[in-house]
């Protein structure tokens, strides 16, 4: 077995960083030099997204095409590409100024998820429905 040791890898063309590729059954070394065959692009996050203002506004996101502010604390996102099924993981979080995310102020549970879109509701301490000025979320599992 050979090994390359590199600072930078560069296509025959002169560009950086294209075309280099990672096959599902990639071997890395893990953090206590064992080689492991891992499924890098599953282990990938496939879509985040960050809304503010306490509406749809999208400041920054992957995979993420848009955001609808539905009614008072319903939002949904579109994806740009689509997950394979329904069966994937998401989780986020959502505040106001003056709190931060783990203060226990508000919750974000799933309602409604499909391979394009999913919608989620955001609440206040009170358990009353809010629009919230920061909310985050993001989605694992496999795209279609």
């Amino acid at each position: 077995m050979s090994t390359l040791l590199a600072d930078t890898i560069r296509k025959t063309g002169g560009t950086a960083g294209v075309d280099i590729r990672v096959k599902n059954t990639s071997v890395y070394e893990s953090d206590g030099g064992t080689s492991v065959t891992q499924n890098l692009v599953n282990a990938v996050g496939k879509s985040w997204w960050c809304l503010t203002g306490g509406n749809a506004t999208v400041s920054d996101s992957l995979n993420t095409s848009s955001a609808t502010d539905n009614s008072t604390g319903n939002f949904s996102t579109t994806r740009t590409n689509n997950m394979n099924s329904t069966h994937y993981s998401a989780s986020g979080a959502c505040g106001r100024a003056g709190f931060t995310y783990n203060s226990g102020d508000l919750e974000m549970p799933i309602v409604f998820p499909t391979t394009s879109l999913i919608s989620f509701h955001t609440y206040n301490y009170d358990a009353s429905v809010g629009d919230n000025q920061y909310i985050s979320g993001q989605i694992d599992g496999d795209l279609a």
